[in-house]
Order: structure tokens, then C-alpha cells, then sequence
């Protein structure tokens, strides 16, 4: 097994780098001193460099101004910008667009496409359901008029969906009739179309979406066996990457701590103690980065496993949101008292591998589809 990332992917890695090297972790108000959200809008002048630098036209063919790559290098990407705790629905727009572009009909892919990749749309995904604990996609029933080309009506509820105050077009996943998933691409200003503010732990807010006959045309609505599955295994993985991101900035957080505090004229860091929590940590973050790749480049390349490849991605978030939680959880222990200082950027950290920890389903939700899969596959 080979991770070693092409000179594309590379490339896309370092320009991310260079575009969140200024950007500060603590730039809005703490969540433990903001009853609301934090700000009331992402951080659009963030998102205005990724567009110059061809970062969110990442997946997209060259046909649409895009750079023709794939899973591995957006997660890449998102690995660098949870580092600083990007403000951007960096995650959504990108897999929003990739489903577009590999499940949409060619009118839909030549209106949206080129548009969204230069910045000039948002896009963003329900991805959690009515609840957060149920599948996403019976939370909105989906029918359609007679004929090929009728209209879709969309009745439903979906929770905690990321930056839809800001998104011009939502991606809303649906149950019909015939029990077939359908994805239709909302906008957020449409008749029938409602949201209830709500906020993550990281103070980022949310949105309850509503719909209540909702009208979309036959254009805008994604009627493809899998399409659904495919998106949200592009989402979940796009997750772990954020998750290891941000344990890898928090380790390298504890780790610059612990080496200039110092107790009995000794730094912390030499202490054996805190050295075995902190090498216990690395075990976690390496084991987080092999299952992401291993989840990343089965969605990129189709290759056939054991096990579907939401075997693969339900492992890698079993690992991303144990892993997550005990990274921050140690960093707080090593920093004592210090790393509860709202003027320290380790209490924003912990508070966003929460959210990330829950996003998309928690551990044991993925170690029960993981076990699904396990019991319908034989792997003799």
C-alpha cells in the first residue's frame, strides 16, 4: 500500500498552506463567551483567496475551470485548514459540486459548475437529518408529477444544517414513494423554504431547514441510485480529514506547552507521564491519517475491497472521532489550568473536535454500520 501523494496533490496542499498561513484561530469571539453564534456570516474575505487560488474549484474537470483532482487532494486541503480553524464550508461546497458534476444532468452541471468554483455561489448539504441520530435521508419525502421532466414537491425537516444562512443553494437528500434516495439542490430563498437558528459547540450557527412544498424542477433533482451514498461518504471522509487537521495542531499545541513549562527546574515534557500520554496521542493521530487515506483513495479510485468502501469510511471516522476526542482531551490535561483560558485557542479547538466528533454520526454509529457490513459481507 502505497500514500505517497502525486506532485498535483502536493501542489494543492501547499497552496493551502500558503493561503491559511495569516489566519488566526481566534479571529471571532470565544463560543464560551457568546451566547449566539460567533459572527454572523463564514469568513468571506478567507473565502474570496480560495477562490484566486483555484482551491474550491478543486474537484471540478478542467471543463469547468477546475483542477480535475479528487478526494484525496481536497482532503489534503481540509486537513490544513482545520489546523486554523477555517471559517469556510469549504467541505460542503466541494462535495456538493463533485456530486453535481458526477451525478447531475449536463444543464444543471453547465449553469452551477463554473460559477460555484470561482466563489460566486455557495453550496452546503443537509446531511444530518431530522434528529442528527437518524439517516438524513427520510427526513424530507420527495414526489414527482407525471412525466420525466415534472416538477419534485419536498415535505421535511432536516437539523444542524452548516452554514445555510449563507449558502445560495442547499443540498437536500430525500426519500420517494418507491423507497429510492433523491438529491435536490434547494435554493435557500424559495417559496416554502424556512430555517430555525440553531448553534454548534464550536458557536458556528446552524440552521433547521424546513420545507413545506417546496417546488423544485426536474433539472435541479439528482435521481440517481447512489448518488446519495457517494456524497455523504465524500462528506464523512472529508470530516476525518478536519478532525486530524485539528489534532495535529493540537498535539504540536501541547507539545510547544509542555517543553517551556517547567516544574522542579525540569520541563514538563521530560516527565514520563506526560511523554506517554503525548506518545499515546501520536499513536492515535497515525492511526486517524491511515484510515483517512485508506477511505480517501478508495472513494477517488473505485478500487474494489473486502467491504464496500463505506467500510473503509466508517472506519476512518470510528478513528477521527475517538481519536479527536482523546487528542483534545489529553492537550486539556497536559495544559492545566492554562488550556481553560478563554484568551488561549485551545478551548476553541476542543469545543470544534466536539462538533466534529458528532458530525455525521459518532463512533458507535460507525462501528454499527461497520458491523452491517461485516454480517452481510464474508471476507473468507
Amino acid at each position: 500500500m502505497d500514500f505517497t501523494f502525486s506532485e498535483e496533490q502536493q501542489a494543492a496542499a501547499e497552496a493551502a498552506r500558503g493561503v491559511f498561513a495569516d489566519v488566526a484561530p481566534d479571529a471571532v469571539p470565544s463560543p464560551a463567551l457568546t451566547t449566539g453564534a460567533v459572527a454572523d456570516a463564514f469568513d468571506r474575505a478567507l473565502w474570496s483567496r480560495l477562490a484566486d487560488a483555484d482551491l474550491l474549484s478543486l474537484l471540478l474537470a478542467e471543463e469547468y475551470g477546475g483542477a480535475g483532482l479528487d478526494a484525496v487532494a481536497l482532503c489534503l486541503v481540509l486537513r490544513e485548514s482545520a489546523k486554523v480553524l477555517a471559517r469556510v464550508p469549504l467541505l460542503e461546497n466541494s462535495a456538493a459540486l463533485a456530486a453535481v458534476q458526477a451525478y447531475g444532468r449536463q444543464e444543471l452541471r453547465a449553469e452551477l459548475l463554473a460559477r460555484a468554483g470561482r466563489g460566486e455561489i455557495v453550496l452546503t448539504v443537509a446531511a444530518s437529518g431530522r434528529t442528527g441520530h437518524d439517516p438524513a435521508e427520510l427526513a424530507v419525502t420527495a414526489r414527482q408529477g407525471e412525466g420525466e421532466d415534472a416538477d419534485w414537491v419536498l415535505d421535511g425537516v432536516h437539523t444542524a444544517v452548516p452554514w445555510v444562512y449563507d449558502a445560495d443553494i442547499v443540498v437536500v437528500p430525500a426519500h420517494t414513494a418507491a423507497d429510492r434516495t433523491v438529491l435536490a439542490l434547494v435554493p435557500r430563498a424559495h417559496d416554502g423554504v424556512a430555517l430555525g437558528e440553531q448553534f454548534s459547540t464550536s458557536g458556528e450557527r446552524l440552521g433547521e431547514l424546513r420545507l413545506d412544498s417546496v417546488r423544485i424542477g426536474a433539472r435541479d433533482v439528482i435521481d440517481v441510485e447512489g448518488a446519495w451514498e457517494w456524497l455523504r461518504d465524500l462528506l464523512t471522509t472529508g470530516t476525518c480529514a478536519l478532525a486530524l487537521g485539528l489534532g495535529e495542531r493540537v498535539l504540536r499545541m501541547s507539545s510547544e506547552y509542555t517543553s517551556k513549562r517547567e516544574q522542579f527546574g525540569f520541563p514538563v515534557a521530560t516527565f514520563q507521564a506526560v511523554a506517554v500520554q503525548a506518545a499515546d496521542r501520536y499513536i492515535d493521530l497515525r492511526a486517524m491519517e491511515v484510515t483517512l487515506w485508506q477511505a480517501a483513495w478508495r472513494l477517488s479510485s473505485g478500487a474494489r475491497g473486502a467491504l464496500p468502501v463505506a467500510g473503509d469510511v466508517a472506519v476512518a471516522k470510528i478513528w477521527a472521532s475517538e481519536g479527536v476526542r482523546r487528542v483534545v482531551q489529553t492537550a486539556q490535561h497536559l495544559h492545566g489550568g492554562f488550556g481553560a483560558d478563554v484568551d488561549y485557542p485551545l478551548h476553541r479547538y476542543h469545543a470544534w473536535a466536539k462538533h466534529l466528533e458528532l458530525s455525521l454520526g459518532p463512533a458507535a454509529a460507525h462501528e454499527e454500520a461497520l458491523g452491517d457490513l461485516l454480517a452481510a459481507h464474508s471476507l473468507g
